[in-house]
């Protein structure tokens, strides 16, 4: 580096001092404003192109290590979590070094990071590949980290996603499996345990807003007074309601509703035990609850839970159960899951699933589309069903996951926060993962399945067939007529072919592009760039 800054005075390291520790857990506006400015300073001032040159002892890599371990030494490993993170794009840090020079520079490096890891920090590798030229960890790195056979196979295959995926993890609140509350679940004849309530799935909100005062700037509490209808007086008394019960009005404090209205104590109830098969997927109202014992209060907690969950696992039965607040009172099925163990450690602990069930009254049966028993039900054809199923393995989602997919709408929150925080004139653009994929959707084989599937469901006239209701072509239908055979006509005025070899489509207008996309029956949605793409994907190009 040009420009060295560290306690030691070694060369070719420059470390960014954050003032106040507590910043790096909750990074201010203006720490991440300062970071970014390091990116141009550090090309103009700090930075060089070069790593370790031949000819010189300087050796950057085992100086940052050093400088590294020194700023890490303070902290038991016990109670903090000591890492080094190595970003680079430079796979073979010595390649340009010769002869016993190398071999020295390689021996100290590699005893350094073996020092360093002895102390119990632990060092992680982002390999930044360069355009072209994949990063090769069996070079240098896979010594320095003590990576051999599968683990470095493992490591070589997902080189490549890990700095993607922890970029991807910026904008997302990470939650621990939180635990929600602590609940007595009584078995029988007075036998009770404590139970732990863990949240799996829980939606995730952008968060309340806290209203300000516009001449002070401190937030608002919110009051709720009661006035008399009659003399316009506060109310300083409790608030009374009443029942109306024969001509008469009967008097209720709140304590007394409350009181009324109690169902369900908050504690889980046993109610007894069905076999697996009795409970459906379709009973499921909303994510289900996971709950584990607690020995803290009740002793023995653990061992009784411990004999129900394995006789439940033997028997294949859940527990049915009645518990929730008197607001909320619920059905449960307690669904006993058997720990899983990997090579790696436990993939799932053992415990119990709580599935919230419906009520009788929630229970909505599913409506008969023809009532009249003569009435025959459609059937789709052996080739029907045929092009449909080609139609779907087509549009296979491969490896799908829902964790895969952000909420559009809660990136866009965070985007925002962090434009307005950092003062950025510019909104950052956020990616919509659950668009659908149009240049793909366009690819020739997809687009003649769909052909193919509305050929035979709807036969060779189906357009006329959409367009006509009751042998009637309806407003709508005779506008997208008139625009399709508008954009057919304009359509023979272009060489299109020519346009797409002299790279001339993005000299055309959005109007002018959308002709062939609506005269080849493709999605007109999209910008400039999208269109031209898909155009060029149509012809094969």
């Amino acid at each position: 580096m040009r420009e060295k800054k560290n306690l030691q005075d070694l060369n070719g390291v420059y470390v960014f001092n954050v003032a106040e520790r507590e910043d790096l857990d909750r990074p201010t506006a203006r720490l991440i404003k300062e970071f970014e400015c390091i990116e141009e300073k550090f090309d103009n001032d700090i930075g060089s192109k070069y790593g370790i040159l031949s000819g010189s002892r300087d050796n950057s890599l085992y100086s940052a290590l050093w400088v590294a371990q020194a700023l890490l030494r303070k902290g038991s490993a016990k109670t903090a979590d000591k890492r080094m993170l190595l970003l680079t794009n430079e796979d073979d840090p010595f390649g340009s070094i010769k002869g016993i020079t190398k071999m020295d520079m390689l021996r100290t490096t590699l005893q350094r990071a073996k020092d360093a890891q002895d102390l119990g920090i632990s060092i992680e590798l982002l390999p930044l590949s360069r355009r072209n030229d994949e990063f090769n960890v069996s070079l240098f790195y896979a010594e320095l980290l003590g990576l051999e056979g599968d683990e470095l196979a493992q490591f070589q295959a997902l080189a490549g996603e890990r700095l993607k995926d922890m970029k991807e993890q910026l904008r997302k609140r990470i939650f621990k499996k939180r635990k929600i509350r602590r609940i007595k679940f009584i078995i029988a004849n007075g036998m009770s345990i404590d139970v732990d309530t863990y949240a799996l799935i829980r939606p995730t909100n952008p968060g309340t807003i806290t209203w300000l005062d516009s001449v002070t700037n401190l937030p608002i509490k919110s009051d709720r007074s009661f006035i008399c209808t009659d003399t316009g007086a506060l109310l300083q008394e409790p608030a009374q309601r009443f029942q109306s019960y024969k001509s008469e009005d009967v008097m209720l404090s709140v304590d007394e509703l409350s009181e009324i209205k109690r169902i369900a104590s908050g504690h889980l109830r046993l109610l007894g035990f069905k076999p697996l098969s009795c409970l459906k997927d379709y009973h499921n109202l909303r994510p289900s609850t996971f709950i584990f014992p607690s020995d803290e209060e009740v002793i023995g907690s653990t061992c009784i839970f411990v004999a129900l969950h394995r006789s439940m696992l033997q028997l294949n039965r859940f527990a049915l159960a009645f518990g929730g607040s008197s607001n909320n009172p619920h059905l449960v099925a307690l669904v006993a899951q058997n720990e899983i163990i990997s090579g790696g450690g436990q993939v799932e602990p053992p415990g119990m699933h709580m599935i919230y069930l419906p009520y009788s009254d929630d229970i909505r049966h599913v409506e008969e589309v023809h009532a009249d028993a003569n009435t025959i039900a459609p059937r789709a054809t052996d080739d029907q069903t045929k092009t449909a199923s080609a139609l779907v393995r087509r549009i296979d989602l491969k490896d799908f996951s829902v964790c895969q997919f952000s909420n559009p709408a809660l990136q866009r929150h965070y985007a925002v926060l962090q434009a307005l925080a950092l003062d950025e004139d510019e909104m950052p653009e956020i990616k919509d993962e659950t668009l659908p994929d149009q240049e793909g959707m366009a690819r020739p084989g997809i687009v003649k399945l769909l052909e193919e599937f509305k050929l035979s469901v709807f036969g060779e006239n189906y357009e006329d067939n959409d367009l006509t209701i009751g042998g009637t072509m309806t407003e709508a239908s005779r506008k997208r007529k008139a625009i399709a055979d508008n954009a057919t006509k304009e359509y023979s005025k272009y060489d299109w072919l020519e346009l797409a070899d002299t790279g001339k489509l993005k000299d055309l207008t959005m109007a002018e592009l959308k002709y062939y996309l609506t005269a080849n029956n493709l999605s007109v949605t999209g910008a400039k760039a999208a269109l031209i793409s898909r155009i060029l994907t149509h012809m094969g190009k």
